[in-house]
């Protein structure tokens, strides 16, 4: 027994329980039940109150030990997250766990039953105003909306017990905060894309009160108990919250020294969609999605991004003599300076999963900072260096402007999209001029884009005007995305050493790896912009040597890029495919030799622009004799340098997928790395693979031998089947084949030399047994189609050659680290 009144807290082990027994031990004897006692510093006994029975078993040995007078129960035990999902956690100790606590407690006598309830229950103000405890009830989402349930529940079984409500704001104290605020603060210190961007009102914001103050008002009701009404409901916190941009710029400089934090209004669907996006990729980690941590914004929580709490807290002050002492403003330095102290252990303590950078910290405190600033530093560094590059944007946006009227574009379109375009160029390249504003590059790389995009959309009348919108397109891109620093980079994928992916004896983003691809695309873009002047009616006829038309006044290639099937397309397709070739280039030549981890997102791209685009080529290839009856020199051409281009491009992609399988088992973000990059874990890494490569220090025979091998080597049995395709392809000239069996020829040997060449890469041997069914296709053919003994022999035998040869895998000398299993 003691002399001082008996308070039980329920919850008592956690933050706020600890708090209230140091606050209430001078004049109270606090008294914890709780599911882990360990770490408590005053009575406390374990029970899960969702157990009738065991709680009933706790509070027996309370009343043994202490009585069954009570000065107070304060009810803290609860559950809580922040994804809404309707768990059935909610029911079972909010709902369950409170009626089993009222039944135990009907023995005893209670003076005052104060539930920890949230402000978040009451309908929201706008900015400006107040809400008070006559503001409706009006719950959004699932916590408030339990804990709403829960104040029923204990309205309806308190019997005779006084109750009193405390609505509270969200809780702070000198290191952390309610999730909302941490959030925000760990969004800021990672200067993520997502720190600038709100989908609320700016001005809004809510109220807070300091974990201190918090327990001083629950000393204050127990002070106070037989003086309130038998339900009684009174707001505790802050009136006045801070809005949300002005905590914006408080942290933005407390964290980076900046005087003022970029926000920008983003429209609520689109927030949503980013939202709803980010959160199907993030991996199923149990312990990270029970707390919410990834993703935390939600769908749910643009909606509510608008609301705003600040309260009327005259009640508090009327009925308990309390106010508030401490507030956020002041407390913020301290929060941050806990940050930046020890980052791990501030991310530990706010309950949120660190980002993965911070891993760099290697056991030391400072590490994260020290990467981070070096990381900072060398992005204003590379930022200077290139200055000239903006500028140049400027020049080519005056350029843009005054073009039209100098070089004699009549189109009505082509001088607006001119003049548009260059004006937009000119207002992000300025703002592309600050180390602040790289996102500004992304804008002048898009206006790029559209400014060689369109004179395909709007049919350029002149041939100088088409050409003024490739290369000043082109140079708009350059001068946007080519330069340094690379824009976005995740701190853990810029200052990560390695260049070459574990296990895999060449570095697959290398320039001698992307030389082959770009030089080939120089090829397929000039063709196509000769073929495209034709569509555009700037010549008069194309170049063909050796397939006559079969209309009138044209030859095969004028007669193929004039068909209905190129008119299906509404711009020039030549055109279209010059595009491709010229992206192709830029991309090309964009990012490091680590992109295939720093930039997964332009590998990909880079991929989608090669692979599923070589594969349209040799489908034009493949109906050219078939539905038109003719054949294209030049497209031809173009379509080879298209289809050689895919096995210099595959190990990148498998490098780039790998790493993204292997950062999801990690536990990092799909989207995340996929957009920002990341590293490898060091335990993968070995100091070879950080070893920084310089391919043209080398004599020029040797970078050539580099350039055209590779990881790309064609195998005795693989050139064989290309012969094989090329020779089936032109059975119709040299076997006078006709009718399905010339179309079945075409079709398989366009086919089998697509897959051969594919399969030159080494990663990509496994491609070469469709070769195999395209065999066995070939010996089928000519039994069921009306053929000649020669045609019938011809197939049957370029059949049994597809398969001979196809079942040797061939040499693979580079190693590929986990995808060298699947080379067989």
């Amino acid at each position: 027994m003691t002399d001082k009144p008996v308070v039980l807290i329920t919850g008592a082990a956690g933050d706020v329980g600890t708090a209230l027994a140091e606050t209430l031990s001078k004049d109270y004897e606090p008294v914890g039940i709780d599911l882990d006692c360990a770490g408590a510093a005053y009575a406390c006994f374990e029970c899960d109150i969702t157990d009738e029975k065991s709680l009933k078993s706790a509070l027996k040995k309370v009343e043994e030990r202490f009585g069954k007078k009570l000065a107070g129960v304060i009810h803290l035990a609860a559950y809580f997250d922040f994804t809404n999902e309707d768990s059935p956690a909610y029911h079972a100790v909010n709902i369950e766990g409170t009626s089993n606590l009222l039944k135990g407690l009907s023995t005893f006598n209670v003076a005052q039953f104060i539930y920890s309830g949230t402000m978040l229950v009451h309908a929201p103000a706008v900015p400006g105003g107040f809400i008070d405890e006559e503001t409706p009830l009006e719950p959004k989402w699932a916590y408030p909306q339990w804990k709403a349930k829960t104040e029923a529940l204990i309205e309806k079984e308190r019997g005779d017990m006084p109750v009193l409500f405390l609505h509270l704001a969200g809780m702070y104290d000198d290191e952390s905060a309610v999730p909302t605020l941490s959030q925000q603060i760990a969004r800021i210190y990672e200067r993520g894309i997502k720190s600038h961007l709100y989908a609320g009102d700016p001005n809004a914001g809510q109220a807070m009160v300091h974990k201190a103050d918090l327990a001083e008002a629950f000393r204050c009701v127990l002070d106070k108990r037989g003086t309130f009404a038998e339900v009684e409901t009174i707001l505790i916190g802050e009136p006045h919250p801070l809005s949300y941009q002005t905590l914006q710029n408080e942290l933005g400089y407390l964290i980076h020294g900046e005087e003022e934090w970029p926000t920008y209004t983003l429209p609520k669907t689109a927030a949503k969609a980013g939202a709803w996006a980010e959160e199907k990729f993030e991996p199923a980690i149990p312990d990270a999605i029970d707390r919410g941590e990834k993703p935390f914004i939600r769908p749910f929580m643009v909606d509510m991004s608008a609301d705003h709490y600040a309260l009327d807290i005259s009640k508090a002050e009327r009925l308990l003599g309390w106010h508030p002492r401490r507030f956020i403003r002041d407390y913020l330095p301290s929060i941050v300076d806990a940050l930046k102290k020890n980052p791990l252990g501030w991310y530990e303590k706010n309950g949120i999963t660190p980002p993965e950078w911070l891993r760099l910290a290697e056991g030391k405190p400072d590490a994260p900072e020290i990467a981070r600033a070096h990381h900072d530093e060398e992005f204003k560094r590379q930022h200077r260096a290139f200055l000239w590059a903006p500028f140049c944007n400027l020049a080519l946006a005056s350029w843009l402007v005054t073009s039209p009227p100098l070089l004699g574009t009549v189109s009505y379109w082509m001088t607006l999209s001119d003049i548009a375009s260059g004006a937009l160029l000119a207002v992000f390249a300025l703002l592309s001029l600050s180390w602040r504003m790289s996102w500004a590059r992304w804008v002048c790389g898009a206006i790029g884009v559209w400014v060689m995009s369109a004179p395909l959309i709007f049919w350029a009348p002149t041939a100088t005007a088409y050409l003024n919108g490739t290369l000043v397109g082109a140079l708009i891109f350059a001068c946007a995305l080519l330069v340094r620093p690379v824009p976005h980079l995740s701190v853990l994928a810029a200052e990560a050493g390695q260049v070459r992916p574990p296990g895999w004896s060449l570095n697959p983003s290398s320039w001698l790896q992307r030389l082959p691809i770009i030089l080939l695309a120089f090829l397929g873009l000039y063709v196509s912009r000769y073929l495209a002047a034709y569509q555009l009616g700037h010549i008069d006829g194309v170049f063909e040597p050796f397939f006559p038309g079969t209309l009138a006044g044209k030859n095969g290639t004028e007669e193929i890029i004039t068909s209905t099937v190129s008119k299906a397309w509404p711009v020039p397709d030549a055109g279209l495919g010059a595009l491709t070739y010229l992206l192709e280039i830029l991309t090309g030549m964009m990012g490091s030799q680590r992109r295939w981890r720093t930039m997964p997102w332009l590998v990909v791209l880079f991929g989608i622009m090669i692979v599923p685009l070589g594969i349209v080529s040799i489908t034009f290839i493949i109906i050219q004799p078939i539905v038109i009856g003719t054949w294209c020199t030049l497209c031809l051409i173009a379509a080879a340098a298209m289809i050689l281009q895919i096995p210099y491009s595959l190990d990148e992609l498998v490098a780039t997928f790998q790493f993204l399988g292997r950062r999801r088992k990690a536990g990092e973000s799909v989207l995340r790395v996929f957009c920002f990059g990341s590293r490898d874990d060091p335990a993968l890494v070995t100091e070879e693979d950080c070893i920084e490569e310089d391919p043209f220090q080398n004599a020029p025979g040797t970078i050539l031998k580099e350039t055209w091998t590779g990881g790309v080597r064609p195998s005795l049995g693989l050139t064989l089947c290309c012969g094989v395709g090329v020779w089936l392809m032109f059975t119709p000239l040299t076997l006078a084949s006709s009718g399905i069996m010339a179309d079945a020829n075409h079709l398989i040997g366009a086919l089998t030399v697509t897959i051969s060449v594919a399969a030159f890469a080494e990663v990509a041997r496994l491609l070469r047994f469709f070769n195999v069914l395209f065999g066995g296709a070939l010996i089928i053919v000519p039994f069921v189609a009306e053929t000649d003994a020669v045609n019938m022999g011809a197939a049957v035998l370029s059949g049994f050659i597809l398969i001979a040869a196809s079942l040797r895998r061939g040499p693979v000398t580079n190693r590929y680290g986990a995808w060298q299993s699947r080379i067989l």
